[in-house]
């Protein structure tokens, strides 16, 4: 696992595992149910990925949808790579939906709604919200 995987909790924040790639919650949730997509790779350019991750890119997102629409039931999903910070290949998958969400104990607003994200207002979990949340999320991937 490269260092960005490390940084977002792995493992404890592991979600679904894939031949390259990670689902990771965010400890960080701007939405419910907000997750990492990362690369297994040490790339650092979404370019330089194996053509067999990018592949494998439609199964991870075809399950993450999935999962999150029943979990969540989002009204659109924004898949946002950044990496201004961490730099290996990462995408920050957040459910958006008008209102809030509930799950694991938590009530998560979706400040931004209809706009942009608004990073700033996540929820910061603790390591007990962290497992929660994972095990709520855990069996929409099953």
């Amino acid at each position: 696992m490269n260092a960005t995987i490390e940084k977002f909790g792995h493992p404890a924040t592991l979600i679904a595992d894939y031949g390259h790639w990670v689902v990771l919650l965010r400890p960080a949730q701007p939405t419910l149910g907000a997750l990492v997509l990362a690369a297994k790779s040490d790339a650092t350019a979404f370019g330089d990925l194996p053509g067999e991750a990018h592949a494998e890119l439609k199964v991870a997102t075809a399950a993450i949808e999935k999962a999150l629409g029943q979990a969540v039931g989002y009204a659109k999903i924004n898949y946002l790579m950044l990496m201004m910070v961490d730099p290996h290949v990462h995408f920050h998958v957040l459910p958006r939906y008008d209102g809030e969400r509930s799950g694991a104990g938590l009530t998560v607003p979706d400040a931004g709604w209809p706009g942009q994200p608004d990073l700033a207002q996540a929820v910061k979990l603790d390591d007990s919200q962290i497992a929660a949340l994972a095990d709520w999320l855990k069996p929409y991937f099953a």
